[in-house]
């Protein structure tokens, strides 16, 4: 792990030659930041720190999340390692490819370094996107072309359907996963899936660190800077955390400039405190309920929206 004094620490992303900061940038939050220049503004004062992971997706706030992270890219997109996921949610090889096409059009950009398969959540998703013609052949016809570098899945319901995924010894990069004190517990990815990419080589981005939106710290008894830190002491490549405004991000680059690996010690005895709020996965609620699972992926999979369900 490459480091120096005040410096944000980067690692290697797989076996890609990329070099990742040890924090990306998700974009779910940066589309709901103020306003286009709020987000540009976080995205700039990140490359300055040294932070060149970001992280999106098609169906995010309706493509404005893609389309102001190409805005804030503008003129630095050689420093970025820019990663989106495409929303096919079941649907086509034909649908994944014009996905690619609108987010390199929102992205500003003819190619991206990671396009991953977005919410891989559903018990029968992996039989979906590994059919003929489904997802995965998307990906290797993007990685063929030369639109995309690394390829690979994200999910954040159950160890069980990543590890089904994982199960076809097909070439993934990248997969992404909840890392937490709390996973640790309850449906736990630290446990299952993390040892299984890395016996495959895939490199793993963490994600939901804080809970997906703030559980972890607002109701678990941990603080920002353990749950980072927890995070990023797993062998992961990055962790990707939601920042929507500059004061999160300023709070987020001093905890990673002033990073140093917890021992297994310390996560252990961080994972024991947690244990008992972890055990129903209260916490987690994008294990737990639907309250993280989008729209588009829902109505795919024949759910009604969750404004449609009687209170």
């Amino acid at each position: 792990m490459a480091k120096g004094a005040g410096t944000v620490p980067k690692r290697p992303l797989g076996k890609s030659g990329l070099q990742v900061s040890i924090l990306g940038v998700g974009g779910f939050h940066l589309g709901s930041a103020e306003n286009q220049d709020a987000a540009r503004a976080i995205v700039q004062q990140a490359l300055d720190a040294g932070i060149n992971f970001f992280d999106n997706a098609w169906e995010y706030h309706d493509g404005q999340s893609e389309e102001w992270l190409g805005y804030a890219l503008n003129g630095r997109r050689n420093e970025a390692v820019l990663m989106t996921k495409v929303c096919t949610h079941g649907r086509d090889k034909k649908v994944a490819m014009q996905m690619l096409e609108e987010s390199l059009r929102r992205l500003k950009t003819d190619h991206l370094d990671v396009w991953q398969i977005h919410e891989v959540v559903y018990q029968n998703d992996p039989d979906l996107i590994f059919r003929p013609n489904g997802a995965t052949e998307a990906l290797l016809d993007a990685k063929k072309q030369g639109k995309v570098r690394l390829i690979g899945f994200t999910g954040h319901k159950d160890p069980a359907i990543h590890l089904k995924m994982l199960s076809h010894g097909f070439p993934f990069d990248t997969v992404q996963m909840p890392l937490n004190p709390f996973d640790g517990t309850f449906r736990s990815f630290t446990q299952h899936v993390l040892p299984e990419a890395q016996k495959q080589g895939i490199a793993v981005l963490g994600m939901k660190s804080f809970g997906g939106s703030g559980e972890v710290i607002r109701e678990g008894g941990v603080t920002p800077a353990e749950a980072l830190r927890y995070a990023m002491s797993l062998p992961v490549a990055t962790t990707i955390s939601g920042m929507e405004s500059i004061d999160v991000f300023k709070q987020n680059l001093e905890i990673v400039r002033n990073f140093s690996p917890m021992s297994e010690e310390e996560m252990a005895s961080l994972r024991k405190k947690c244990s008992p709020e972890a055990a129903n996965g209260h916490l987690e609620l994008f294990k737990t309920t639907t309250k993280y699972d989008g729209k588009v992926g829902r109505e795919q999979h024949g759910y009604p929206d969750e404004k449609e369900l009687p209170a």
